[in-house]
């Protein structure tokens, strides 16, 4: 029998050693994790989107409104709160995501991968089609052309073309894994990525395949486009920019993320000001350069970051970008230099992305199910509503259109 001491002096140096590591990984968590400010990296000035004219102000074709993915949209004046509610239609299934419009067509994709073409008016439907079996993605509607991708399809996941006026499908693509990728359609060409973390450019006519990217991981997100360049963030905790012409990789630029392995990037980049900015599951904010890859700065905000952000030039603070995070608070952070202008406390989680109508900022916080506005330069509420849940508000410049967690809403100015 091994003497009673024995056991007692390897736990005593164990606990040491033990201790040791911990403080070790707590110094080391820190300093991967935590907040990186690079003062001098390159800002290009640009010059603050306004409103378009004509049919288009009717519009909002795709995910985060325009391909840049600022989620930005240049209202008049007038639509802001409060609200009055015209009409309301329950899909009976969770939105994850918000609809998009053209014309008097609002086109809203649920959970159960089935699509409703809703008239923006009363709320009436013009048609519907079930698509798969699990959606969680925006459509986009460009033409005579709507298309979405699904989860789980007949054999996998699939993209699909549908008529605008009927529904009637158009094309279909089967893929070899499901695709929760929001598409992004450009010059006859639909771009989105799968969980394999192949991302397609297809031909918007017939869905041939044009080329494929293979990134490391999953590929959730929808790409983003600016000049040419397609930005989105992977499973595999990396950023990387491909020419949308030929898929050909640009560069690719890790997180530096969590101890046990790099955060994931589930939210989609949003490109101004010559930067690309996204959230990632390991707490962070993150900004990088548009040309190289290089990290501009690093924000934590203690929990995950699914949102994506939406991009202003706030009056009075200046460029700025606007998101939440699970801890519950949303914030306003400055998008030089990535220090915080003002936070929001909601009390819950937030997992879904915020959209900017003209000077307010909305958001829902899927821990108490409501949505909010905020005043973009100020953060004061200016707005509360009794349902919300992901990514909650879309416009058409006459009315918002409010997804909450199962129902959408049809609100007017007072």
């Amino acid at each position: 029998m091994l003497p009673r001491s024995r056991p007692l002096r390897i736990g005593l140096a164990g606990a040491v050693v033990l201790a040791a590591v911990a403080l070790g990984a707590y110094i080391y968590e820190r300093n991967r994790t935590g907040n990186i400010y690079h003062p001098h990296a390159r800002f290009v000035a640009q010059p603050t989107p306004t409103l378009p004219k004509g049919a288009d102000r009717f519009e909002w074709p795709l995910y985060g409104y325009t391909k840049d993915h600022l989620r930005y949209f240049p209202a008049s004046a007038r639509l802001r709160p409060p609200f009055r509610q015209l009409w309301a239609h329950d899909f009976g299934t969770l939105l994850e995501f918000p609809p998009v419009i053209r014309g008097d067509h609002i086109f809203q994709l649920g959970d159960n991968a089935v699509i409703n073409a809703i008239d923006k008016h009363n709320g009436h439907v013009f048609w519907s089609k079930k698509l798969g079996e699990l959606s969680a993605s925006a459509p986009a509607v460009v033409g005579h052309m709507v298309y979405a991708t699904v989860l789980t399809g007949r054999r996998g996941g699939r993209i699909v073309a549908l008529d605008y006026g009927h529904g009637n499908i158009l094309w279909s693509r089967d893929l070899p894994s499901p695709s929760e990728s929001s598409p992004l359609v450009d010059r006859g060409r639909v771009y989105f990525g799968t969980q394999s973390g192949l991302v397609y450019a297809v031909d918007a006519s017939n869905g041939s395949v044009v080329w494929t990217y293979h990134a490391s991981g999953a590929v959730k997100a929808s790409p983003t486009l600016k000049e040419g360049t397609l930005y989105f963030g992977d499973y595999s905790g990396q950023v990387q920019a491909v020419s949308a012409q030929d898929g050909h990789r640009r560069w690719v630029s890790g997180s530096e993320g969590a101890l046990l392995g790099s955060g994931t990037f589930y939210s989609t980049p949003a490109v101004a000001y010559g930067r690309v900015f996204l959230g990632n599951t390991d707490g962070r904010i993150y900004a990088y350069d548009a040309g190289n890859g290089s990290l501009d700065w690093a924000v934590q905000t203690g929990n995950y970051v699914y949102s994506s952000p939406a991009v202003a030039d706030a009056p009075g603070l200046g460029p700025t970008i606007y998101l939440g995070s699970y801890d519950g608070t949303f914030r306003a952070l400055n998008a030089r230099t990535g220090h915080v202008q003002w936070t929001y406390d909601a009390g819950g989680r937030i997992s879904g992305s915020a959209t900017i109508i003209g000077r307010t900022v909305y958001f829902a916080d899927l821990g108490n199910r409501r949505t909010y506005g905020l005043g973009i330069s100020t953060g004061r509420k200016q707005f509360e509503w009794r349902s919300g849940s992901f990514d909650p508000v879309i416009s058409d410049g006459q009315n918002i259109y409010l997804t909450g967690y199962n129902g959408l809403y049809a609100l007017s100015p007072r």
